[in-house]
């Protein structure tokens, strides 16, 4: 099997999209497009994006590039490719809510992407706050800030709530996924991992329409039912799903994940049309993983707010999807606190700046762990899940 692979970069001027590329020089040559992109405000500055593809790509490869045109090229990068199988051991990076002011975690994970262990970032919405701001140029800062990381890994977004100036736009230009849905949602496969991006944005903002919140369902039932064939779910046995505002929390403020009817858990109100959770329990998926809250929280097993913990141990062979939020990279809005009273259904919870690691190990077992960064990188949370079968969550396990 082949691989491929996006470089987006932005200029002032117009000129070529050209990536240089190959595995012991800059052998290769790949050519892209560009297009002019505005950042509505006060001066209307126009910038142009460039897209490229790096096509047939080998597995398990190290490669060198850098971007430009003859007018001027970038400092070299490199990145290295996946195994060409589903049998490995994925390694990523993940974190919501990282601003270009107040941004804590970002030292911390430009070290980490040196030390070559990892194999992709989740950036779980909420950027820059906001990309749009002063006619585009803080978040023409947040990309040069997140450049020692997204120039080495893969750089796999979802939009949140911070993005939806103009309909999303700086988002949808600025970053480059997988689909055709400019990224608003997606999914792609990593070793045993199918990832799920969602954006929970399309259940709060109704200017767009409400075709996005409906499109986005279809969709998702219909890429879970593809996942959980047999022969899918067999070479990629993990289904994580991952979207910027969780489905529930214990944080004292009145956003809509602190209330039972969360809209992406139960659907619209009164109506509880295209609510996703039950989709979480009918087709098996392992985690969901969460943002928006600036801190940090791990659930026990939990369906309709019941916890419905593994056998022995709550996350061996659990019997409802695990949800964790973790939105408190770092930004200038700061901490979201805790109500004062931890509910039964919350496992551990946390304040401090930070980001998670996760691992799936193989098959059966995946870890994750939550860094502190105002502990000097102290791993402060970290959970073994373990799911000897990847099936759906039964009704009558839940109501019993």
């Amino acid at each position: 099997t082949t691989q491929e692979i996006y470089v987006t970069w932005n200029t002032f001027e117009e000129t070529d999209s050209i990536v240089e590329y190959g595995i012991g020089g800059l052998v290769l040559t790949a050519a892209g497009t560009s297009k002019p992109f505005i950042s509505i405000g006060a001066d209307m500055q126009i910038q142009y994006i460039h897209k490229v593809k790096l096509p047939e790509l080998i597995p398990d490869t190290k490669y060198l590039y850098h971007c430009g045109s003859d007018k001027g090229w970038s400092e070299e990068f490199w990145f290295s490719t996946p195994p060409g199988d589903s049998n490995w051991s994925p390694r990523l990076l993940v974190y919501g809510d990282l601003g270009s002011e107040n941004g804590r975690s970002l030292p911390y994970l430009q070290e980490e992407v040196m030390s070559g262990k990892y194999h992709a970032v989740l950036h779980i919405g909420d950027f820059a706050y906001d990309m749009n701001t002063d006619s585009g140029r803080v978040g023409n800062d947040f990309m040069n800030q997140i450049q020692p990381i997204a120039g080495y890994l893969p750089y796999m977004t979802c939009p949140g709530n911070h993005e939806e100036a103009y309909n999303f736009s700086e988002y949808r230009n600025r970053f480059t996924m997988p689909g055709n849905t400019e990224g608003l949602w997606y999914s792609f496969n990593l070793g045993p991992i199918h990832f799920i991006s969602i954006s929970t944005e399309v259940y709060y903002f109704f200017d767009y329409g409400v075709k996005l919140l409906t499109g986005q369902y279809a969709w998702l039932e219909q890429d879970l039912k593809e996942a959980t064939k047999p022969e899918n779910r067999a070479l990629q046995p993990w289904i994580i799903i991952y979207g910027h505002r969780p489905m529930y929390c214990s944080n004292a403020n009145t956003d809509d994940c602190t209330n039972h009817e969360t809209l992406t858990r139960v659907g619209l109100p009164y109506l509880h049309w295209f609510g996703m959770e039950k989709l979480l329990k009918d087709y098996g998926v392992d985690l969901a993983i969460w943002a928006h809250e600036h801190s940090y929280e791990r659930l026990w097993p939990i369906y309709d707010y019941k916890v419905i913990n593994g056998s022995d141990e709550p996350y061996r062979n659990p019997r409802a999807p695990i949800h964790i939020t973790t939105g408190s990279a770092g930004c200038n809005e700061e901490h979201d606190w805790f109500g004062y009273t931890q509910p039964e259904w919350s496992a551990f919870r946390s304040v401090d700046y930070g980001y998670m690691r996760l691992q799936v190990h193989n098959y059966t077992h995946l870890y994750a762990e939550q860094v502190a960064v105002d502990l000097g990188g102290q791993v402060i949370d970290s959970i073994w899940l373990i799911r000897e079968t990847h099936d759906p969550y039964t009704l009558a396990e839940i109501e019993s």
